[in-house]
């Protein structure tokens, strides 16, 4: 129950649905009540909010903090275990395996298949629990993916009952003890990924994939347009601001973190 509020209450606050409910609001107070000037400063905020948090230079600037902190991992140290965190699927088998992986998934699949290329003696470790009604786990999704892309099943590990990053902490403690690991994850999630690991007495090596934001050139156009890709961006940045400040509330950090 904790945990679908906690999803409910994440997911009302990010930029879309915030801004919307703001703009929700707004209209009420025009149409049905004698505040009309409160009302058209909130809708005329709540669109320049919008706005801004569209268009490419604002969404990569607020993302890029989050994803540069950790550099793609192409160092020669050699792991016996890869991790790669769960994120966004579902499960039609009529389709290509990698399609049932949605959002933040695949890259992170991609990019865990290609460490165990680097280091072919390694487990590959998938999380993920089912989610909702769904017959398979993030993490048997994600393995079947591995699979196709032709790492041996007996090379394949899947810890299917975490539902979040705290959860697949202390799951992947158990199996790995106090072995080398990589950790794979998308960039803008690794910051606190990490700080869980290091709760649990784990010190993983950072190999961050699905980077977002765009430091590379870019046709004009394309910074000066709004675009669900970067509302998108600035969703990302806002979500893992928000579990960020949840995990230092809850004290799921550990003062050993490098930096601190």
């Amino acid at each position: 129950m904790l945990f679908t509020l906690k999803k409910v209450i994440g997911g009302l606050l990010l930029p879309l649905p915030f801004l919307l409910l703001l703009m929700a609001l707004g209209i009420l107070l025009v149409w049905f009540t004698g505040w009309q000037k409160s009302g058209k400063t909130v809708i005329s905020v709540s669109w320049l909010l919008l706005l801004l948090l569209s268009l490419q230079p604002l969404a990569d600037r607020l993302l890029l903090p989050l994803e540069s902190r950790y550099p793609t991992w192409n160092g020669s140290e050699k792991v016996d275990y890869i991790v790669v965190l769960g994120g966004g699927y579902t499960f039609n088998p009529a389709w290509a395996p990698s399609s049932n992986l949605l959002n933040n998934s695949l890259p992170r699949v991609a990019e865990g298949v290609r460490q165990w290329q680097r280091n072919p003696q390694s487990t590959l470790i998938f999380t993920g629990a089912a989610g909702g009604t769904n017959p398979k786990s993030s993490a048997w999704v994600a393995a079947q993916v591995a699979e196709s892309l032709g790492v041996p099943r007996e090379y394949i590990q899947i810890l299917d009952q975490p539902r979040d990053t705290a959860d697949e902490a202390q799951a992947v403690k158990t199996v790995v003890g106090k072995h080398p690991l990589l950790l794979v994850t998308s960039a803008n999630h690794m910051p606190r990924a990490i700080r869980f690991f290091h709760a649990v007495g784990l010190e993983p090596i950072a190999a961050p994939a699905n980077q977002l934001a765009i430091t590379s050139p870019l046709n004009g156009w394309e910074r000066a347009i709004p675009s669900s890709i970067w509302l998108s961006h600035s969703e990302r940045a806002v979500y893992e601001t928000l579990g960020t400040v949840l995990q230092r509330l809850k004290g799921e950090e550990d003062s050993a973190e490098p930096g601190k």
